[in-house]
């Protein structure tokens, strides 16, 4: 479970600890370390600490798909409502849970677990009744490698989208001034 605290975390220029909020998660799943607040902390267990390849998981609002820390970072802890998973088996590829977890059929699964009507909350125990199919490493490589490909095919296009927009509108008030 990430850290409640209990009221709005503010920045401290000498913190010694960053804090993961849901911002810093992004669309593609990933961590946006570069803008981490840091804070002072005495008295860290360990096991609230952050590691390369933990999986942070959106527990509330709309997007409740996990996110996959792909860099080291320094010490860093979880904010409440997200929830950190860290993958202790050697027959699990983090990567892979973090795609499964984010598949329409673990998210529907989810979702008809959650709880609360105004804000709905998917709880650690609605992730811990989540049946995970596990092929072999070979196969769970072979999934993530071809949902990154489609990932970046799918970046690319938003790209290519936007940049012809561009043009058509730079060609249309060309044509609408002549």
């Amino acid at each position: 479970m990430g850290l409640a605290f209990r009221s709005r975390i503010e920045p401290e220029a000498d913190g010694t600890v960053a804090v993961i909020q849901m911002r810093d998660l992004t669309e593609d799943n990933k961590l946006s370390h570069r803008n981490l607040i840091t804070i002072k902390m005495d008295k860290l267990s360990d096991r609230h600490l952050v590691k390369r390849r933990d999986l942070i998981f959106r527990s509330r609002r709309q997007t409740t798909t996990a996110a996959i820390i792909d860099t080291k970072i320094g010490p860093a802890i979880v904010a409440a409502p997200l929830l950190r998973i860290r993958v202790t088996s050697k027959h699990v590829l983090p990567e892979y849970l973090c795609w499964f977890i984010n598949q329409p059929l673990a998210q529907a699964f989810l979702h008809s677990r959650a709880t609360g009507t105004a804000m709905t909350v998917i709880g650690k125990s609605a992730l811990d009744e989540l049946q995970v199919p596990l092929p072999d490493l070979a196969t769970q490589e072979r999934i993530v490698a071809l949902a990154d490909l489609s990932n970046k095919e799918q970046k690319l296009m938003r790209e290519l989208a936007a940049k012809k927009e561009k043009l058509v509108n730079g060609i249309q008030m060309q044509l609408a001034t002549k």
